[in-house]
């Protein structure tokens, strides 16, 4: 068996490790054009050549959560895609949200800004039930961060394209329900997949129909957002904020409207990354059942792009 590592911005060397240990009888190594055909590939935005020139791979697996990159690109005849399932970036998106849902809620990013002002005030408590948190994708991402919203008592909504059931939460799907979605939700995190139907769906008009003084909190891709029609709602006050993990180009360049938007809280793409021996192993066990002939979790539909 022969499994090449193609991964775009990422130490190969500790990868390489792992993948060894783990299956000592194959071939590892990391791609180069000209590379013998692999099997296998393990890889993160990888360039069309690789794929051009591996036309006989068997399946690819992304270390990201995401695989809009991949879907751009002319991939094997006969590959498979598959996803990770989890390897440790649910808790840790989890963990994300809520601190922005709460950071929001409690309005401490207004009591920090009064303590570096030297100014010591209190701000009238808000009410939960007037602070409905809406849920955009109920994926394994998704139904983790809505469970973990639930915990802390907040009306928890969540959408997803076809019909998701989710404990705790009132779910709605497809068109018909998005409407409704959109207008009952006072907080919105974004959690869908990429894909030609999602792009730009964080525009003017659905971000016009949330409740007037939304919260919108985007950790899935930066394409999801207009961004000139979050600055325009931000100063129209239908927004009061947003926290940013992703972008359209990043790093976010130098001037960026958004580096001086104070109400815009901004993080480098970091709320779920992927946590390399819980990954490995997932591969691992993943290119056994797959060369077994088993089925395996987390094929990507190439129809809709997840």
């Amino acid at each position: 068996m022969r499994v090449t590592f193609c991964c775009t911005g990422t130490k190969a060397e500790p990868w390489l490790e792992g993948l060894r240990a783990a299956l000592p009888d194959a071939d590892i190594s990391v791609w180069a054009p000209g590379a013998p055909q692999a099997d296998y590939a393990v890889v993160w935005a990888p360039p069309q050549q690789f794929m051009d020139e591996q036309p006989g791979l068997k399946a690819l697996f992304n270390i990201g959560a995401g695989v809009d990159a991949l879907m751009k690109l002319r991939l094997p005849a006969n590959a498979q895609v598959v996803r990770l399932d989890d390897a440790g970036m649910s808790v840790q998106m989890a963990e994300y949200v809520t601190q922005a849902v709460i950071r929001h809620f409690r309005e401490l990013d207004g009591y920090e800004a009064d303590m570096r002002a030297g100014k010591w005030a209190f701000r009238k408590p808000r009410t939960r039930e007037d602070f409905t948190v809406g849920v955009m994708g109920l994926g394994v991402l998704g139904e983790r961060v809505a469970k973990a919203l639930t915990v802390f008592e907040f009306p928890v909504l969540g959408w997803s394209r076809s019909p998701k059931a989710v404990d705790g939460v009132r779910t709605l799907h497809g068109s018909d329900g998005f409407t409704e979605f959109l207008s009952q939700t006072r907080v919105l995190i974004n959690l869908l997949p990429l894909t030609p139907e999602t792009e730009n769906i964080l525009n003017r008009e659905n971000l016009g129909r949330l409740q007037a003084g939304a919260y919108v909190i985007n950790v899935a891709r930066g394409g999801h957002l207009v961004e000139d029609d979050l600055l325009a709602l931000l100063a129209e006050g239908q927004i009061a904020g947003a926290t940013l993990d992703v972008f359209r180009q990043e790093p976010l360049p130098a001037g960026h409207p958004f580096w001086s938007e104070p109400r815009i809280t901004m993080t480098p793409h970091t709320s779920a990354r992927t946590l390399r021996d819980e990954s490995i192993a997932q591969i691992v066990g993943k290119v056994v059942d797959l060369s077994q002939g088993k089925p395996v979790k987390g094929m990507v539909d190439p129809q809709r792009g997840y």
